[in-house]
């Protein structure tokens, strides 16, 4: 990091550009330790192969409810060891203890890391949130010196509303938001805000329609970046270059042609099985997946037979056999 909390948003304006990707954490089969190797042979394929600009990493497709406090340090080390000077990376201090947020912050800080991103919390026995929320990013805001994203999403149990954001957006280093909500509602908070706060979210699916109707520069960010594309076809990377470059007909024809890759993932992925589905997805790739941590759930059998069927057919140019030759 090289500067200072109140040049956090001449920062972010710069650097948080283009396509970011949330990071699966994999882990290895029967020991379910970290797989330090993997993350970064993944880390190192999504850079040098796919293209993607930076990672979003230890949130919920992390796992990082299943992590320890030093197994989330290390994931941000080992990030920033493979990333540095090639990509940029954001590091998740959500947490629903106060303390740990700013533990994981300062840890961030101190390693040379550029931004964080914080969920909004569980709340309990309120049912106006505003105060408690904008207090609760002030704090943190005022204990570290790095770019902050917001990220508001149903899982809280609320939505924080674009007038919050805006407000909260107002603190000096609240530089982006992950706003993972209905579209009326960050079309909104990006006329409200746009010179003060990037506004993104998480849907691949609405990532062109944003680049051309609301001139979003930054995709942050879920796994479709490195579950999309192989080393051979950079799709998304191909239609999000046309779409910034204007050449909206043409991004617009690539951007579709994804439709069956896309089908074929979304078909297969069993609601209670997130995380595995996408390790699983991963591994017929040629990247490195392993299984879930409790209480998140494997795939059974059946499960990854209907996966495997769905993505042989779906026109991706690499497979099981490619990646083993």
């Amino acid at each position: 990091m090289t500067f200072h909390r109140n040049q956090a948003k001449d920062w972010a304006r710069e650097h948080m550009r283009g396509i970011w990707a949330a990071a699966l954490q994999p882990f290895k089969p029967g020991s379910l330790a970290l797989d330090e190797d993997g993350f970064r042979a993944n880390l190192r394929h999504w850079i040098d192969d796919l293209g993607i600009d930076g990672f979003f990493v230890g949130g919920k497709q992390g796992e990082f409810f299943a992590l320890s406090l030093a197994e989330r340090k290390r994931v941000f080390e080992i990030t920033l060891e493979e990333t540095r000077g090639k990509a940029q990376a954001i590091m998740s201090c959500s947490d629903q203890n106060m303390d740990t947020v700013i533990e994981l912050a300062r840890h961030a800080e101190k390693i040379g890391a550029s931004s964080i991103v914080v969920h909004a919390p569980l709340l309990h026995f309120t049912s106006k949130q505003d105060e408690t929320l904008f207090n609760y990013y002030k704090t943190i805001s005022e204990e570290t010196n790095l770019a902050i994203a917001m990220w508001s999403h149903p899982d809280s149990g609320y939505l924080m509303s674009p007038e919050l954001c805006s407000r909260i957006a107002d603190l000096p280093n609240i530089v982006a938001i992950k706003y993972s909500v209905p579209r009326a509602m960050y079309v909104r908070l990006t006329e409200m805000a746009h010179k003060k706060l990037i506004v993104s979210t998480a849907s691949e699916d609405e990532w062109f329609d944003n680049i051309v109707e609301l001139d979003w520069r930054l995709y942050l960010c879920s796994s479709p970046p490195y579950l999309l594309q192989t080393k051979h076809d950079r799709r998304m990377r191909d239609y999000t270059d046309l779409a910034f470059a204007g050449e909206t007909a043409r991004a617009r024809v690539v951007r579709d042609s994804l439709n069956p890759v896309r089908q074929a993932l979304s078909s297969t992925r069993p609601p209670e099985k997130p995380p595995a589905h996408g390790k699983y997805w991963q591994e017929l790739l040629g990247q490195v997946g392993g299984p879930a941590r409790r209480p998140m759930l494997d795939l059974s059998e059946a499960e990854k037979a209907s996966t495997r069927a769905a993505f042989e057919a779906c026109g991706l140019p690499m497979g099981i056999a490619a990646a083993a030759e």
